[in-house]
């Protein structure tokens, strides 16, 4: 293997060279605590987690490896002092140590500017103090590891490292590591740069954030934004779409704010049409305000790392063709948890789906580092990404159009698609995060919002599915159904009813009723045992149950040759079988939320459950002419759909220029107004900004 050998500052101040631009730069966690330290550093030696050895360092898989031999978590976070990580875009090396840079948020994503980017090689410039050895490292898409280079230093200065991109086709990172002499090593800053004339272009962006009565996230996001100056300087207006009823306006913190950012934040209120909505409106603005390149749209409850900003913006400079670059989402709650890497969406099913076969959901920085981790070097090729944090040109945006009128749920996912097709592809952008309730802690699978699940989820299938009558999303979503029955979640399924029925209406009614389903699936929701909660299990009856089912061993789900089987078995109890008077008047169990599975539910005739957050519980009983009732009606709409949908494919796909367009979101702005307060408002805030043509 040739490499070009490091290079002195004087030597480099000689050759003449292209300007460069920053593509990355080295980072130190804002807050250095425990659980971050992982994504910035290390203080241990590599060892490949690759299945090969031949020309990795080791030959431990990612499940065998011992953490011990790359993780820094607990124990190499107790290695690194603190005071290490004051510095911004540097770190002192105590002496006879190493650190290594082969983390998350300081590792080279190089096979992704290798596929994306004309760009084929990049400088990493590395400014130190003191002695040691600086040795460069790259990995391939099977996350076998390569020592590619070495310096040794010895005097203040940069050492520079030339670095070709021509064999990451598939995957693969490059990093560096230091390892200190007798004295501590400094390191200054290191910075990845390439040719600044093989970007496309250089813009700016704005921020689109949606928020509804999160309040203390929105102002922390807004003062972040506002004392980062590189950000700064690139951003042209952050504009929260305020759809609350505890509004910014209305708290003094946002005054210091305001006055801090001038023009640059704009607070625009609005009536609750949910993130759609709200995320429609800020593209809207930013894509009719006439300087933005890009909008970055943002959800409110998130923990930015603000360079991840700046690199998503450089990217889509460099991108050949304009490009939605989105960020991975960390895990709010476990910080070191990778939750989201690179989704796509099944085509089969219209389901999201890991992109890459071997990866999963939840990796554990602190307990497997990237370099020890194979399918973390693999490029994941997406198909859309997430709005936690995502970034449009605004070109894509009057090209496309803006979301559909969805309120929430698949308005990201369907959003990728559409742009995909239009030639508009996505990335999903290793090195660029933010920090998010996971969706896994949630309770969406069973709350009202489940009705924007199963609705938006049949439209995405009738828009962009491939396959005769949408593949399998009737079917499985007949089968979910019937679990839901089986769960006594009738609520759950009153609302995945109401979202089937509502589709065969026809693609027409999403603007009008953008603004009042939601209000109507609540008032609904007092209706339903299963949906009226309370905070505390002492506010219900004692549980008592004369019988435990299956002599009370632990249930399993069936075993798929006897499903039908056990499937009619199940399925008789609930039409037929009459609950006993007891389980009306004391629940038969308390069952968890993680254990509320529909084979386990499926045996009780009540039982009080607790749900994904553990804030609240609720006590489900079984009501056979509910079952009988529901399940009639997901015969006859499944049907329908079914015969129908050849037609509501052609309605909905020739509806859907309009539905998206900017004159149709215009009037749907007019009609939701935030709601007047009586000696609070003056004025009506809410009227977008028109400009001629905004939707060609």
């Amino acid at each position: 293997m040739s490499t070009t050998r490091p290079q002195s500052t004087e030597s480099a101040e000689s050759a003449e060279s292209a300007p460069q631009r920053i593509l990355q730069r080295l980072i130190m966690p804002l807050a250095p605590t425990p659980d971050v330290i992982p994504l910035y550093i290390e203080s241990q030696a590599a060892r490949s987690g690759a299945q090969t050895g031949s020309f990795g360092l080791g030959t431990a898989t990612a499940e065998s490896a011992e953490p011990a031999a790359g993780a820094t978590g607990t124990t190499g976070a107790s290695q690194l002092d603190l005071e290490e990580l004051s510095a911004r875009h540097g770190v002192e090396v105590p002496p006879q140590s190493l650190r290594s840079f082969g983390t998350y948020f300081n590792a080279f994503p190089a096979s992704y500017w290798r596929r994306w980017t004309p760009v084929r090689e990049v400088t990493l410039t590395i400014a130190t103090s003191g002695r040691g050895q600086i040795i460069v490292y790259r990995s391939n898409a099977r996350g076998a590891i390569q020592r590619h280079d070495m310096a040794i230093v010895s005097r203040p200065g940069e050492t520079r490292f030339d670095l070709p991109l021509t064999a990451f086709g598939d995957g693969g990172w490059y990093w560096f590591d230091v390892i200190s002499g007798p004295d501590p090593l400094t390191i200054h800053g290191a910075q990845w740069t390439a040719d600044a004339s093989a970007a496309r272009t250089e813009g700016t962006f704005s921020i689109a954030m949606t928020t509804m009565n999160k309040v203390s996230y929105c102002l922390d996001n807004i003062e972040l934004i506002s004392k980062d100056t590189d950000l700064r300087e690139k951003l042209d207006v952050m504009y929260v779409v305020d759809q609350g009823t505890d509004r910014l306006n209305d708290h003094d913190e946002i005054e210091p704010l305001q006055a801090a950012m001038g023009e640059q934040l704009q607070i625009i209120e609005q009536g609750n049409i949910g993130g759609s909505g709200g995320f429609s409106r800020g593209m809207y603005e930013a894509s009719t305000n006439g300087s933005s390149t890009y909008v970055i749209n943002c959800d409110d409850d998130i923990d930015i790392e603000p360079e991840s900003l700046l690199r998503m913006l450089t990217f889509a400079d460099f991108a050949r063709t304009p490009m939605l670059v989105g960020a991975h989402m960390f895990d709010l709650n476990n910080r070191s948890v990778l939750h989201a890497f690179g989704e796509s969406v099944d085509p089969w099913a219209i389901q999201p789906k890991v992109t890459i076969p071997e990866g999963r959901l939840g990796h554990d920085f602190a307990v497997e580092p990237l370099r020890s981790t194979p399918w973390l070097h693999r490029r994941a090729d997406v198909d859309y990404n997430g709005w936690w944090t995502c970034l449009i040109p605004t070109e894509t945006v009057r090209a496309i159009g803006l979301s559909l009128p969805v309120f929430i749920k698949w308005d990201d996912a369907e959003y990728g698609l559409r742009a995909k097709k239009a030639g508009y592809p996505t990335v999903s952008m290793p090195g660029a995060a933010v920090w998010h309730i996971t969706w896994t802690d949630k309770n969406d699978a069973l709350d009202w919002q489940i009705y924007f699940h199963e609705r938006n989820r049949i439209i995405t299938a009738l828009l962009h599915s491939v396959y005769e009558r949408g593949g399998k999303v009737l079917t499985e979503s007949q089968g979910i159904d019937v679990k839901h029955l089986m769960s006594m979640q009738y609520y759950t399924e009153a609302a995945r009813l109401i979202a089937q029925e509502d589709v065969l209406r026809g693609p027409g009614v999403l603007h009008d009723e953008i603004g009042t389903k939601l209000p109507e699936l609540r008032a609904m929701a007092q209706t339903y045992d299963d949906s009226l909660t309370k905070a505390d299990a002492d506010q219900f009856p004692e549980v008592r149950m004369h019988k435990p089912p299956r002599k009370g061993r632990a249930f399993s789900a069936p075993r798929r040759s006897m499903l039908p089987l056990w499937t009619a078995k199940a399925m008789a109890r609930q039409l037929i079988a009459a609950p006993p008077e007891s389980s009306a008047a004391h629940p038969q169990a308390a069952i968890a939320h993680q254990d509320a599975k529909w084979w386990t539910l499926s045996h009780y005739d009540s039982a009080v459950v607790s749900n994904a957050e553990g804030t609240k519980l609720a006590w489900y009983r079984r009501r056979p002419e509910q079952v009988r009732s529901m399940l009639v009606r997901t015969a006859r709409t499944h049907l329908d759909l079914y015969r129908q949908w050849n037609r509501l494919r052609d309605e909905y796909r020739a509806a859907a220029e309009g539905l998206t367009s900017f004159a149709a979101w215009e009037r749907t702005f007019s009609e939701n107004p935030a709601p007047v307060r009586p000696g609070i408002d003056d004025v009506d805030t809410a009227a977008p900004s028109t400009s001629e043509g905004a939707s060609a």
